[in-house]
């Protein structure tokens, strides 16, 4: 008998549908830090950056010393220079959580720098969408959808509900 208690509780466990939201916290420049980069190359950290997938709440983490971390317009990014930027810190070990898609640029603030290599542009990816089923494309695009979202929210708790009742049923009748 507890054998199968052990195995109703598990199954019925497996049932829930817990969404897993997982963000990456980035190193930049690895090792190094942000910095000026040593080797030739003026486009090391866009480099880096082009390797990595990020998305919307990821963290980039800057390490460095007598130096400042710059996000700017796209503008800014060009000249390498910002006399209002979105955000700065010079704290020596900056987090900066990327908050939404799109492109974020990254400049140094201390003269030189930046048209020395040190600056970045980060692309953040849309969050991903759930798939359509086939009766939602054949509706008219022109109408919103609000019905697929109060159908999936009734049938989670319809499941939760489900769910408790048959744990109590189990264990303690």
């Amino acid at each position: 008998m507890e054998t199968s208690k052990v195995f109703l509780f598990f199954l019925l466990l497996s049932t829930f549908h817990v969404p897993f939201v997982s963000c990456t916290k980035f190193e930049v420049g690895g090792k190094s830090g942000w910095e000026v980069p040593k080797s030739k190359s003026q486009q090391m950290y866009n480099e880096w950056a082009s390797k990595n997938r990020f998305k919307v709440d990821d963290t980039l983490s800057f390490n460095y010393t007598k130096d400042s971390v710059v996000v700017v317009t796209k503008d800014e990014y060009e000249k390498c220079h910002s006399a209002h930027p979105i955000f700065f810190s010079n704290n020596g070990a900056t987090t900066f959580t990327l908050d939404r898609p799109g492109l974020f640029y990254f400049i140094s603030g201390v003269a030189g720098h930046c048209e020395r290599g040190q600056k970045m542009i980060i692309k953040v990816l849309e969050p991903a969408s759930p798939p359509q089923s086939a009766d939602q494309n054949a509706t008219d695009p022109s109408q919103p959808k609000h019905g697929s979202a109060a159908t999936a929210a009734i049938s989670s708790a319809t499941t939760l509900v489900f769910c408790i009742v048959s744990f109590v049923v189990v264990f303690f009748f």
